[in-house]
Parts: structure tokens; sequence; C-alpha cells
């Protein structure tokens, strides 16, 4: 059974909460814990506003690549936006509820942020996470209803 994605204004309520935090919070410090160094390929899986793609794309530089996943349209459309307004040439947005397409062993870390919770499948993505990170990389997850973060060596 595929997900539906959350009503828009859910997303823009979501989108507009998480501009606050972003400005008190920046992103930036999660990154760097997360060992993400330049030149890296970063999945951000379930990417909403796009609240880590400024920065992310900062970490990985040119020779970096940045996938930014979510089901819902508005969040893929912020993100090409947020891109496009900050000429960042290494975003590419996918629209899914699960599946990336991307090639095996491809991706250096995964973000997995505060979307966990929501997830119809869990099981089934950490399974597709699993397929698309080289071996031995990193998985960052975080979800606010346990209030840690976690980063988890994938090991092939």
């Amino acid at each position: 059974m595929v997900k539906r994605p959350e009503p828009n204004l859910h997303f823009r309520l979501m989108f507009f909460t998480y501009k606050f935090r972003d400005f008190f919070v920046p992103r930036m410090k999660i990154l760097k814990e997360a060992g993400i160094e330049e030149g890296f390929q970063v999945l951000d899986y379930g990417c909403g506003s796009g609240s880590y793609i400024a920065p992310l794309s900062d970490l990985v530089g040119p020779s970096g690549k940045i996938y930014a996943l979510d089901i819902h349209p508005l969040a893929v459309q912020t993100v090409k936006r947020r891109a496009t307004i900050r000429k960042l040439t290494n975003v590419e947005t996918i629209q899914s509820d699960c599946q990336t397409a991307l090639p095996d062993q491809s991706v250096d870390v995964a973000l997995l942020y505060d979307v966990f919770h929501d997830l119809d499948n869990p099981k089934e993505v950490v399974r597709e996470l699993r397929r698309i990170l080289k071996p031995n990389r990193i998985l960052s997850f975080s979800d606010h209803f346990c209030h840690d973060l976690y980063f988890l060596t994938m090991v092939g």
C-alpha cells in the first residue's frame, strides 16, 4: 500500500515550523557530526522543506551530489526552488514513497531525519537505504519522537 502525502496545509505548517527551528539551530552542526565530506553522495530521505539542502551543498562541494527524496510534491517543488534560487547545481530531487531508483552502493551518507515515525513500511525503507549505501558508510538517523541522533555504519 502506497502512503499518500500529508495535506498541503500540514506541509506548509511544517515548513514554517522548521524555518523557525533552523534559524535558532542551524543544520550545519548536525551535518558535520554525520561526517559528511567534500565529494560525498548524500541522500536526504524525507527531505521535507529542504532545511538540509544548502548546508549539504556546502559540505559536499561541486564534486559531490545531494539527492533530496520526499513523497510530497510540495516538498520536491520547494527543494527545486531553493536549489534554483541558490544556484545549487549538485542537487537532484526524487519524488517517491520508498524506492530511490539510485544504483546499488552509490551513496556515502543517507539522512533519515524526522520522518521515521511517518513511514508506512520502515523495514522496506531501511532495506532500500542499505541497498544504496556503500559498504561501511553511514545512515544518520534522528526522529523528534526519540530526541536523539544516531549514526549507524551500514556494514556490507
